[in-house]
C-alpha cells in the first residue's frame, strides 16, 4: 500500500512493486503486520511535509513485526529466519507491503510469547510511553501521575510502565477503557477533565508528572499545569505547554525515536507477563485505506493491526 501524493484516505493505493533488495547495514524483512499510528495519518494529508520529508510514492507503516528475510552486508547477530519487531525510521518506507527495508541497528527480536501479528502494536506506542515517562519526566518510584488520556495504546502502556516503576497512577479514560486499566492496577480513574474550571483539580492534590496525551487547545494545555506540583513535569505528546519557571514546572514536549535497546527492554517485559499488548481489531492489509478513513472520522475502536 502507498500513495503518490498528499490527501485523504482515497490517495492510498494497493500496489505491485519490485522486492527491495538490502543494501549494506540493511536487513530485508518479511512483514507479518503492521499497525496503525495516528502519525501515519498525518503524515499521509501532508500535515507533517516539512518535519518528515518523504519521497512519493511512500509506503506507510512505522510499526513491523515480520521475519528476517535477507541480510545486507556487514550486518552481524541478524539471520534469516528470526523473528523481529522495529520502529522504522519516520522518512524510510514502511511496513504497510510484503517485504520492507530496515536499517539492522533498528531491530528487535520479536517477543515469543504473542503472535507475530500482534507484536506490531509495540514499538511506537510502547516506545512513546516508555521515552514520555523515563526520558522526559524522569519518573521516579513513589511519585504521583496523572495519564490524561489513558484510553489509547500509548496511555494504556504508560500506565502499565508507571505502576512497575512504583508510581501512583491516575488517569482519564472513558467508561469503555475503565476495566482494562483496572486490570494493569491504576490506582485511580477519572472520566474527564474540566478544563473551564478554575484551577483544574483532580482530588484535590497536584502530581508530580502529569502526561497529556489528548488533543487540546492552547488554554486547556495551560490549564493542565495547575494540576502539576512545584517542581514537577507536564509532558504533552501534542499541544505544547506553557513554561512556569516561577514554579520550577517543566513542560517538555514528547517526541518518540526509534531506539532498539529500549524495544527490547519491551519485549522483555512482555515475554515475562509483565507488559500486556491491547489489540482492539485485526484487519487485513489490504483494509489500510479504510482504517484511516475510519481513523480520520473518529471510528477506530482502538489500537488496529494490519495482517499481511
Amino acid at each position: 500500500m502507498r500513495y503518490h501524493r498528499y490527501g485523504d484516505s482515497d490517495v492510498l493505493e494497493y500496489e505491485e512493486s519490485p522486492r527491495p533488495v538490502p543494501g549494506a547495514g540493511e536487513v530485508l524483512v518479511q512483514v507479518a503486520a503492521t499497525s496503525f499510528n495516528p502519525v501515519d495519518a498525518m503524515m499521509r494529508a501532508g500535515h507533517l511535509s516539512e518535519v518528515f520529508p518523504i519521497a512519493l510514492p511512500h509506503v506507510p507503516g512505522l510499526d513491523l513485526a515480520g521475519t528476517i528475510a535477507e541480510v545486507g552486508a556487514g550486518v552481524e547477530g541478524q539471520r534469516p529466519g528470526d523473528p523481529v519487531v522495529a520502529f522504522l525510521p519516520m522518512t524510510a518506507d514502511g511496513a504497510a507491503a510484503e517485504y520492507v527495508l530496515a536499517p539492522a541497528e533498528v531491530l528487535a527480536a520479536a517477543p515469543t510469547t504473542v503472535d507475530a501479528a500482534e507484536a506490531a502494536a509495540l514499538p511506537v506506542a510502547g516506545l512513546t510511553a516508555w521515552q514520555a515517562l523515563f526520558d522526559v519526566a524522569e519518573l521516579r518510584a513513589g511519585q504521583s501521575i496523572l495519564v490524561n488520556g489513558a484510553g489509547g495504546a500509548v496511555g494504556g502502556y504508560a500506565v502499565q510502565l508507571a505502576k512497575q516503576a512504583g508510581a501512583v497512577v491516575t488517569a482519564t479514560a472513558s467508561a469503555r477503557s475503565a476495566k482494562r486499566l483496572r486490570d494493569y492496577g491504576i490506582d485511580r480513574i477519572v472520566d474527564h477533565l474540566d478544563y473551564t474550571a478554575t484551577p483544574v483539580t483532580v482530588a484535590g492534590k497536584p502530581f508530580d508528572v502529569v502526561i497529556n496525551l489528548v488533543g487540546t487547545t492552547p488554554e486547556e494545555t495551560a490549564a493542565l499545569v495547575d494540576l502539576v506540583a512545584d517542581g514537577g513535569v507536564l509532558a504533552s505528546a501534542t499541544t505544547p505547554a506553557p513554561e512556569h519557571p516561577g514554579r520550577g514546572v517543566r513542560t517538555p514536549r514528547i517526541f518518540v525515536r526509534s531506539d532498539a535497546g529500549q524495544l527490547a527492554e519491551l519485549v522483555r517485559r512482555v515475554d515475562a507477563g509483565e507488559l500486556r499488548i491491547d489489540v482492539a481489531d485485526r484487519r487485513p492489509l489490504a483494509d489500510l485505506a479504510a482504517v484511516h478513513a475510519d481513523a480520520d472520522a473518529g471510528r477506530l475502536p482502538g489500537k488496529t493491526i494490519l495482517v499481511a
